[in-house]
């Protein structure tokens, strides 16, 4: 699908954010993992979460859906069935880096596939830990899906460091240590999301700069029965939306507020945009607020590798705010885009070098030199089949003079399925 894009005049209304993707795979899992029924409002309608559900139903979990609320009737460390058919993970590499950590550590004998994109994507981070665990894998070329998973002895302890800051590593070492006697023990130095030491209550300690979290059989697997908030992933999109359009007012409710989630917010702030956070409020174990956005002179800024794993979803719409900032800016040390769902460092040279941008590609990042009167040449754009891309050339293409064509348009659905309504509500 190819969707056009038309310049707009404004930018006002409301928006009921999309269910926040990260923790909507882990309510899911986690409510497997309890034993008990679990309900959980608002689950994201997004492919990779529904690829979660399809997951566990296959190993014989019971899960109903009314609406936007699931019930999970979970059945605990125990209670996996060993599946028929191979675990389809979709796109959502998610679902299989924790699965992996999950079914491992049950001892369930399966294999986990994904499309061509998923298939494409490192698994060898996970396979490493995993292994040294005891849990077997067999993986092509000992790196990418499909993965074939089974355990012979018992779950063995690890002392893990992270090498990356990434929260599916980190989450995946802690699932499989929920089924060992030992205590499992990841050390984090640099910051990732933590959702699931949040929603699993696990214990945490931290001591000189490194957080340390702990799993093990006895640590027992909460109920998980909350109201999943808006994605701020998604909120990002509108929040830079709203501060480089003249004429604009952006309202998001209900939306997630994980301070290892939100570094998007702290660097637009940082470029003054004018965004409100109000009715600050829990979710669960979950921070949430109601943003508010307006048009904005944005200031440049400097994005260093520290706060990357903060906002690695979020760059690439970064970028388009950085075009519209007085002077230049500059994001380094994030060279783990060019391993997402598409090489993002390349997709976005690409899209602003069609929209006339003046920027350097670096191996790790990009140099913009911001111009609070630019102009996008309206233009063909490449989503790559990558959502985030999709979405980020959109909302370039918004100031443009002429209408432009987002190819691939329909990739949006992993993550957003309403964009383009919301995009279209918000310009009429």
């Amino acid at each position: 699908m190819t969707s056009t894009v038309e310049p707009a005049s404004h930018l006002k209304g409301t928006l009921k954010l999309p269910a926040d993707k990260s923790i909507s795979h882990r309510a899911a899992m986690f409510a497997a993992l309890h034993e008990g029924v679990s309900t959980i409002r608002n689950f994201s309608d997004a492919a990779d979460p529904h690829s979660t559900l399809a997951c566990l139903r296959q190993l014989g979990v019971s899960i109903q859906e009314e609406g936007d609320t699931i019930i999970v009737d979970g059945v605990g460390r125990n209670g996996f069935h060993t599946p028929d058919q191979p675990l389809d993970c979709g796109n959502s590499g998610t679902t299989m880096r924790l699965l992996s950590g999950i079914v491992g550590g049950a001892g369930i004998s399966c294999t986990l596939t994904g499309d061509d994109s998923l298939s494409a994507r490192t698994m060898k981070r996970i396979i490493d830990p995993l292994k040294e665990m005891g849990i077997k894998i067999e993986a092509r070329d000992n790196d990418f899906a499909p993965l074939h998973i089974h355990r012979d002895g018992p779950v063995q302890a690890l002392h893990f460091p992270l090498p990356i800051a990434s929260a599916q590593l980190k989450s995946c070492v802690l699932l499989a240590g929920l089924f060992g006697e030992e205590e499992t023990e990841v050390i984090e130095t640099k910051i990732s999301r933590d959702h699931t030491e949040r929603l699993l209550q696990l214990p945490i300690e931290k001591v000189r700069g490194k957080k340390k979290i702990r799993s093990s059989k006895q640590a027992d697997i909460p109920e998980q029965s909350y109201t999943v908030p808006g994605d701020f992933s998604a909120a990002a999109f509108w929040l830079v939306a709203g501060s480089i359009h003249p004429n604009s007012s952006i309202q998001l409710p209900s939306v997630g507020m994980n301070p290892t989630r939100t570094g998007a917010l702290d660097i637009l702030r940082k470029m003054e945009a004018q965004i409100q956070v109000e009715n600050k409020r829990m979710e669960g174990f979950e921070p949430v607020a109601d943003l508010r956005i307006t048009s904005s002179s944005l200031k440049p800024v400097d994005m260093t590798a520290k706060i990357i794993p903060n906002c690695i979803d979020e760059i690439p719409i970064i970028l388009v705010a950085m075009l519209f900032a007085d002077g230049i800016s500059t994001v380094r040390g994030a060279k783990e885009l060019r391993h997402k769902e598409t090489d993002r460092l390349k997709a976005m040279a690409d899209i602003l070098r069609a929209s006339g941008a003046d920027f350097e590609e670096h191996v790790d990042g990009f140099t913009i030199h911001g111009n609070p009167d630019f102009i996008p040449k309206s233009a063909q754009f490449k989503s790559c089949h990558d959502h985030r891309i999709a979405m980020s050339a959109a909302i370039l293409a918004l100031k443009a003079k002429e209408e432009s064509h987002i190819k691939d348009a329909d990739c949006t659905a992993i993550s957003y399925p309403s964009f383009w309504n919301d995009l279209s509500l918000l310009t009429n």
